[in-house]
């Protein structure tokens, strides 16, 4: 099973959630009880859709008593939207969207049965954010048990430009390319790839910096770890997923290993400074790029653990919850995780559930129970359910 089959509290309505995109699996809450489908894999492939659809045909029908809303997440191409969309509109539903890095702490919530409200760090590849642009890197306020639809928005990794959209997600060296043209330093991009992508495709990724062309920004986690892989020259082109940032780790916990004590003193969520120094680090110095990779670690860690410290003590929480697939990487989540205990918070993070989007759809199911049960909801709809619901405090 992706995720637990029972609660701690119960959830206020039953909800049927349909997942997202990598690593989908569908989830219906029925009181304290959690149901789910098999593991379906990324909705990319036939196969995966198919069997989704089946599963969510199989969720209907089971449970305590009719379902009371549907929910997705927020990006409206997902095959698993429109999947969930189908299915509250033959049923007469509410249809209820959740942002993706919500979901990722609110299911912590669901699982753990957290009544207070928490900071939430979210880290991943990506997810669509409530502004339209690509999330990944974000420090969240969410409110705690049958609240756990209010929440907000309070920082984030420093955005990074995306040279040819999804493709950058593919080949680091175009995520390397970004953050040197974000330093200053565009005019280096072709002597530093074209031996090894080659000069076209070195120039082409320069000129569309130049010109801000197919060139998104996001936050993502994922996508700075593969900065930093790409400017220490241990990932080009990514063959598998999470490649440069596994190999990345690898180093980071070598240098670990051989320095315990070492840190790399933070406080910020704007990483370019620390990606920059890695620049001038020789790839052929295996002991130098294990030093790179660690200081990229400690300082990933140090920020986090500052914003995430400072936002828990001017709410006086002392909650903080860890979510999305970057927190597979141990070094950060055990340096992170001890640095905020340090400090006097609680950490919580999945127990039993993946920490990546193998379980979102519990905390997919759980906001959208929350929201419905809220009396505001149906004064904000008196004309009708819509389609798709967000809550997000004001800033």
């Amino acid at each position: 099973m992706p995720g637990p089959t029972s609660l701690p509290c119960p959830a206020p309505l039953r909800v049927l959630a349909c997942g997202a995109y990598l690593k989908n699996s569908a989830c219906r809450l029925d009181g304290d009880r959690a149901r789910w489908s098999a593991l379906h894999g990324d909705l990319g492939d036939a196969a995966a859709c198919d069997a989704l659809q089946v599963s969510v045909e199989t969720l209907l029908g089971a449970g305590d008593g009719p379902l009371q809303a549907v929910a997705h997440d927020l990006h409206p191409d997902f095959h698993s939207t429109r999947v969930a969309l189908a299915a509250a509109e033959q049923l007469g539903l509410p249809s209820i969207a959740v942002q993706h890095h919500h979901a990722h702490i609110a299911a912590v919530i669901a699982e753990q049965g957290l009544r207070l409200p928490v900071i939430g760090l979210a880290l991943d590849g990506v997810g669509l954010g409530s502004d339209g642009t690509a999330w990944g890197g974000e420090v969240l306020w969410v409110d705690g048990g049958a609240a756990a639809h209010r929440w907000q928005r309070i920082g984030h990794l420093q955005p990074l430009l995306l040279p040819g959209g999804d493709m950058a997600a593919r080949e680091p060296w175009r995520m390397a390319a970004g953050l040197m043209h974000a330093l200053g330093r565009g005019d280096r991009i072709e002597a530093r790839f074209a031996p090894i992508v080659g000069a076209q495709a070195a120039r082409v990724v320069r000129s569309m910096l130049e010109r801000n062309v197919n060139c998104p920004l996001t936050s993502s986690a994922g996508r700075w770890f593969d900065a930093a892989a790409g400017a220490l020259g241990l990932s080009v082109r990514q063959s598998t997923e999470a490649e440069a940032a596994i190999a990345l780790e690898a180093c980071a916990a070598a240098w670990q290993r051989a320095h315990p004590s070492f840190d790399e003193p933070w406080e910020s969520l704007d990483l370019r400074p620390i990606v920059g120094r890695l620049f001038e680090i020789d790839p052929a110095n295996a002991r130098a790029v294990s030093h790179g990779a660690g200081s990229f670690h400690l300082a990933l860690v140090n920020g986090l653990a500052h914003a995430a410290i400072g936002a828990a003590r001017e709410r006086s929480l002392r909650d903080v919850v860890l979510g999305g697939g970057c927190f597979m990487n141990r070094v950060l989540n055990t340096q992170l995780t001890r640095r905020l205990q340090d400090a006097g918070l609680a950490v919580h993070q999945p127990q039993a559930m993946s920490c990546g989007d193998a379980g979102l759809a519990l905390g997919q199911a759980w906001v959208a129970a929350c929201t419905i049960a809220d009396p505001h909801f149906a004064d904000a709809t008196d004309s009708g359910w819509e389609t798709t619901h967000l809550i997000e405090l004001e800033h």
